[in-house]
């Protein structure tokens, strides 16, 4: 992936990321050294659960000095109750930044399950139960999707929003293991020209649920 994503960048390159395990390795693997100059990183939502080093703003930081490149961080958790983020987003720092996302021409964003997502949310049971119920198998950039990638659920958060992910013009997903892949079938079908990266496992079991699914 990150070799990918280098390939991708040219100059005035806003690359938008997401938090995450596999997003911190991308990060982490990125070659030393960028090609292209005025090249900006940022977090594409807010932050998520306490590990600091898995954080959007971590790591965009992170593959920011991987490339050379300068960063802008979104001070604010990815979920917060209504009334504290009507506040924060009155800020001129957060506005700056929410503008950066609605300008980002690159996205890298790790595909998660929705059950794991949802805990990770800290959701209560019911919610999950429900969420579960409504056929959700799928969690991108804080939005619920069922196996044919129709919206199950939206979650309060901060960023990149559905329709702004839409109109970004290179997209990359990425996500592996044998568990995830109706997950990435889901959000797959989201945008036709996006780019998936994954694994053999996760490849061969996506490979047999549509080969069912057709017969």
């Amino acid at each position: 992936t990150s070799i990918y994503l280098k390939r991708l960048i040219q100059k005035d390159s806003i690359i938008g990321i997401t938090g995450g395990t596999t997003m911190a390795c991308v990060a982490e693997e990125m070659p030393l050294g960028g090609r292209t100059s005025n090249v900006l990183v940022i977090p594409a939502r807010g932050g998520l659960g306490k590990d600091v080093e898995t954080q959007s703003n971590s790591i965009a930081a992170k593959l920011a000095k991987k490339l050379g490149a300068s960063y802008e961080l979104l001070h604010i958790p990815d979920n917060i109750d209504r009334t504290t983020l009507e506040a924060v987003l009155k800020l001129s720092e957060t506005k700056e930044v929410i503008q950066l996302i609605s300008r980002m021409n690159i996205l890298v964003f790790g595909i998660g399950r929705a059950d794991i997502m949802a805990e990770r949310r800290q959701l209560p049971p019911e919610k999950i139960d429900k969420l579960i119920n409504k056929g959700a198998v799928a969690e991108a950039f804080g939005y619920y999707f069922d196996i044919e990638g129709k919206q199950v659920w939206e979650s309060l958060t901060v960023g990149l929003s559905l329709e702004g992910f839409q109109k970004i013009h290179k997209v990359i997903g990425v996500a592996g293991g044998e568990d995830k892949a109706e997950a990435i079938l889901s959000v797959a079908s989201l945008k036709r020209d996006m780019a998936i990266i994954t694994d053999e496992g996760a490849a061969k079991k996506i490979i047999k649920i549509v080969e069912k699914a057709t017969q």
